[in-house]
């Protein structure tokens, strides 16, 4: 049994923010069924490549894990009328269109509600419903520019930095949407309501701030780059190698940097003192000791050392890392419809003994469960694709 076994979700969202927050959820047990448009084009779910022997990409295999998947013309009145029949059942929605979308199609949270008063109905938005920038669009860069965290990261010598992975849309947009459903299925619960729920990118980053921010709106310094203890103004950085890769050290806490210093040969360092009156000379030290030797040296070095360092890894040496392997956190998923084939997927990180998270299946082509899931509420096949899509 599933930890959110009985939990129905209807996923109208795109992209990436919506249908990862559905894929930790179908991971852990809910059943999600992704509603799309047939004739309009989703970058992630055509994200290459497809996946040889197959008729899904990547992207999609990953993201539509444990799902089924349903095309649906909204802007017709006898599809709208199946979200009508469906959330009768399904009485979770997310989507992530731009305030007014859902409410224009006439499958808002007040129309709905009124057909299921349980629904839960979870509008996941770059900004939020409200404010004068709700209708602004936007992408992960945005929320994270806007929010005052690009203000203080990457070198002052070139500038904020990007990273490759989302993390507005992700560790803010997904997750806080997960949390937020969560809890409203609890407070239905205990209480037989349902609830609107308003996610913004935007304001989940504003906490991403973090410690920094906290001591700047209680009256201290603005973070600035390069001078924070986080962001390369302390040791706590990143350090090149003789073959020009990269090592992290993290040796935040002084029994950290006493390990640091002791593996690096400069034990009268070892109780950080010098960090009060001679930083620069401990970093730019350092910084030339790194480029001694190579990353694979470095790491061997310290494997046997509790100071907080690693090395910066690529995910093809990730995909083969004994911690990962150990964690099953790139596991073998099968592919329905072949001969036994399964592609290696990125896991769910979540960890519960009496109930941990399956991989069932890898997402199915868009669409694939269209037939099945409409005929059950008594569609014909002409009336599938003829008059809801």
């Amino acid at each position: 049994m599933g930890a959110l076994d009985g939990l129905k979700i209807l996923d109208f969202s795109t992209l990436l923010p919506g249908p990862y927050a559905t894929l930790v959820l179908a991971d852990l047990g809910a059943e999600v069924l992704k509603i799309s448009c047939k004739d309009k084009y989703d970058m992630v779910v055509n994200w290459p490549p497809v996946i040889e022997g197959t008729d899904v990409t990547a992207s999609q295999a990953w993201l539509g894990r444990n799902k089924k998947t349903i095309f649906l013309n909204l802007k017709k009145p006898e599809a709208v009328e199946a979200v009508k029949k469906l959330v009768m059942e399904y009485d979770i929605v997310l989507e992530q269109f731009r305030p007014g979308v859902m409410k224009k199609l006439g499958v808002d949270y007040e129309t709905l509600s009124k057909v299921n008063p349980r629904l839960i109905y979870c509008s996941l938005t770059g900004y939020g419903q409200t404010g004068p920038l709700c209708h602004h669009a936007g992408h992960d860069v945005n929320f994270m520019a806007r929010s005052g965290v690009l203000a203080c990261a990457g070198r002052k010598s070139t500038g904020p930095v990007l990273t490759n992975m989302q993390v507005g849309d992700v560790a803010v947009g997904s997750m806080n949407s997960v949390v937020s459903i969560l809890a409203a299925v609890y407070y239905r619960e205990k209480t037989g309501r349902g609830q609107y729920i308003d996610v913004s990118m935007m304001d989940g980053m504003i906490p991403f701030n973090s410690m920094d921010g906290a001591c700047y709106l209680a009256g201290g310094r603005e973070p600035q780059r390069e001078e924070q203890y986080l962001n390369g103004g302390g040791i706590y950085d990143l350090y090149e190698t003789k073959d020009g890769e990269y090592m992290s050290v993290a040796s935040a806490e002084p029994k950290f940097f006493r390990a640091l210093c002791e593996t690096l040969g400069y034990p009268d360092w070892a109780d950080g003192e010098i960090l009060k009156t001679d930083l620069p000379l401990v970093k730019d030290t350092f910084r030339l000791e790194f480029k001694t030797k190579t990353r694979a040296e470095w790491t061997e070095i310290f494997a046997g050392s509790d100071a907080c360092v690693e090395p910066v890894m690529p995910i093809s040496e990730v995909k083969d890392d004994p911690q990962v392997a150990a964690r099953n956190m790139m596991p073998q998923v099968p592919i329905e419809g072949t001969d036994g084939l399964t592609v290696q997927q990125l896991g769910s990180p979540f960890r519960l003994s009496e109930c941990p998270p399956e991989y069932k299946h890898a997402g199915y082509p868009e669409g694939a469960n269209t037939e099945e899931i409409l005929g059950k509420l008594g569609y014909t096949k002409e009336q599938i694709w003829q008059d809801l899509n």
